[in-house]
């Protein structure tokens, strides 16, 4: 199947000779082409020029899009889609004072979660998460990352596991999992660290390894949580089952996330919200992508990631939703980059890379997504009539997109 869209104002993010990432001033300037065509074929992008270059378009679908912008999808690299329940309750505990530490001292936070999803199927979890899925393409995004984290034991981190490939037969857009059972102590094991660490590592990881459930290992490493040590060792032993690093890091302090990620190379850190020159410098020296959640940030009214500092170092910088049901109950991406130009000072151009192509990176799609090149998956959104790129994030309470193409082809929700 073929579909050409037309008399595009501008195609963004189009590259000719496509990058794998991009970093420091890179990310201060856009590819744009005005007044474009787009060919997307078998769910491939085939080519894209100018108008004038169009090449005969007899026995092809068309798509006018005069007036309107085309993008490539967003690309989510970190959220926890699957999860069993809301809990709104936690948000009016917080407006009355009581703190993320606070209220996982006492049941909630994660460990609320944990409890609901043991008695939550995991067909009842794929139930609860489709509809989630279907509004976060509808705002933009064509390729995420699903964490567990739920579970807490290993029936439960199977569980999760299992439902998030379960989503994927539904899904029509690429779905990554990550395996979080280091996501908190359980309640059960206050006082036997190593045992609950043990299970993990000689339960857990061993089955996700034999099932092929999972793509990334990440741990939680804060105070209160799991040590830089246990990181480094939970992540090497997730390496050794086949699965790739990701770190939960320097959320609520400077928890030695970011050096346990650069010594096991993780792909990416994520949130760093809590961050000191030693740990800009481990990144210099590293592949690995600094993943930002500012809507985490905005949620529990903490301090923002130092994205200027990130990028002036020349680090590759991401964003992500952080989707779930505790710190961050959003999936939209859109809002994200606002929060990053209105609150990290990020340029429009340099939220863009970072919800795009290095979202894409921070996942290893970066030759399947990101940006719109030449044999890349045809996932792009159309935009309604707007001014330009910038307005995306400028209007950060307006939905911007009119038409989501995916693998080529105009997506409507399922009904």
């Amino acid at each position: 199947m073929s579909l050409v869209l037309t008399h595009i104002k501008q195609l963004v993010l189009a590259e000719k000779e496509p990058r794998p990432r991009v970093a420091g001033e890179e990310m201060g300037t856009l590819p744009v082409l005005n007044d474009a065509y787009l060919w997307l074929e078998d769910g491939r992008i085939k080519a894209f020029g100018a108008m004038k270059d169009l090449p005969s378009t007899e026995g092809v679908e068309v798509m006018d899009v005069s007036g309107r912008l085309v993008l490539p999808s967003y690309v989510d690299s970190h959220t926890h889609l699957i999860f069993p329940a809301w809990r709104e309750g936690e948000f009016v505990d917080k407006i009355k004072g009581l703190s993320y530490a606070e209220i996982a001292a006492k049941g909630g936070g994660i460990l609320n979660s944990a409890r609901a999803l043991a008695e939550t199927s995991v067909e009842e979890l794929v139930e609860r998460a489709l509809p989630r899925l279907w509004e976060v393409i509808g705002f933009g995004t064509g390729g995420i990352e699903i964490k567990s984290g739920y579970g807490l034991s290993v029936e439960g981190e199977l569980k999760m596991l299992r439902a998030i490939r379960k989503l994927k037969e539904y899904s029509p857009i690429p779905i990554k999992a990550t395996f979080l059972g280091a996501h908190a102590l359980p309640k059960e094991y206050t006082g036997q660290r190593r045992k609950y660490i043990d299970l993990i590592l000689k339960e857990m990881l061993p089955q996700i390894a034999e099932e092929g459930l999972a793509d990334y290992c990440d741990v939680f490493c804060e105070e209160g949580f799991f040590t830089e040590a246990e990181t480094v060792e939970i992540c090497e032993a997730g390496i050794n089952a086949g699965l790739k690093a990701k770190i939960h890091a320097n959320q609520l302090n400077r928890s030695g996330g970011v050096q346990a990620g650069v010594k096991v190379g993780a792909v990416s850190v994520d949130h760093l919200e809590t961050m000191g020159p030693e740990e800009i410098r481990a990144l210099q020296k590293a592949q690995t992508i600094a993943t930002l959640l500012p809507g985490c940030s905005l949620f529990l009214r903490m301090q923002y990631p130092p994205a200027r500092d990130l990028i002036r170092a020349g680090i590759p910088v991401a964003l992500a939703t952080d989707y779930n049901p505790g710190s961050a109950p959003a999936g939209k991406m859109s809002l994200v980059m606002s929060l990053a130009c209105i609150q990290m000072r990020m340029t429009p151009e340099e939220a863009l890379w970072a919800a795009t192509l290095n979202g894409a990176a921070a996942l290893e799609w970066q030759n399947e997504l990101g940006t719109i090149a030449v044999g890349k998956r045809a996932n792009v959104f159309v935009t309604k009539e707007i001014p330009s790129y910038a307005h995306i994030p400028y209007a950060f309470g307006s939905d911007a997109i009119e038409t989501v193409i995916l693998n080529g082809e105009v997506w409507q929700v399922p009904t």
